[in-house]
């Protein structure tokens, strides 16, 4: 489009300025209407992982609830006394391996706690579940142990 004014001189040039303000409008309208994209449904659960291999329950397997009490193979233990019940077992389980399934609320220094106790044992592999103990779980273990000291008894 040319525009001529004066003597015989041509304004060749668009006008971006609205074009301009139309795009920086809808950047607005998506920055603020993008984020209630992503919490249009709390009931979603997204999974932590996407594949991987099943948890074998003949493996020395240590659980620890959102409290922070282990168990080792649905038995209360003590963390410091670890190490020494995974040598106790050790004859006893297929593979040279400690299976650890916590909370997801748990404190990372017990875990560490527990790989330390798996070392000291003198185990070959340490196998951190991706699937978190659940609540269901958990009083599972606590009712376990509520009918061992009921036994001891």
């Amino acid at each position: 489009m040319a525009i001529k004014s004066g003597k015989n001189a041509m304004f060749t040039e668009i006008n971006i300025t609205p074009l301009t303000d139309i795009f920086l409008v809808l950047l607005i309208i998506m920055m603020v209407v993008a984020p209630t994209f992503q919490s249009l449904n709390d009931k979603v659960t997204i999974p932590e992982i996407n594949n991987g291999t099943s948890v074998e329950e003949r493996n020395a397997t240590v659980s620890v609830t959102r409290e922070g009490r282990v168990y080792l193979n649905d038995k209360l233990v003590n963390i410091s006394n670890l190490a020494v019940e995974l040598e106790k077992i050790k004859p006893t389980v297929q593979k040279q391996e400690v299976v650890v399934r916590a909370d997801e609320r748990a404190k990372s220094s017990v875990i560490m706690d527990i790989m330390d106790a798996a070392q000291e044992a003198q185990y070959k592999k340490l196998v951190v579940a991706g699937e978190p103990l659940t609540k269901k779980a958990q009083k599972a273990l606590e009712e376990h142990q509520r009918i061992l000291d009921a036994e001891e008894n």
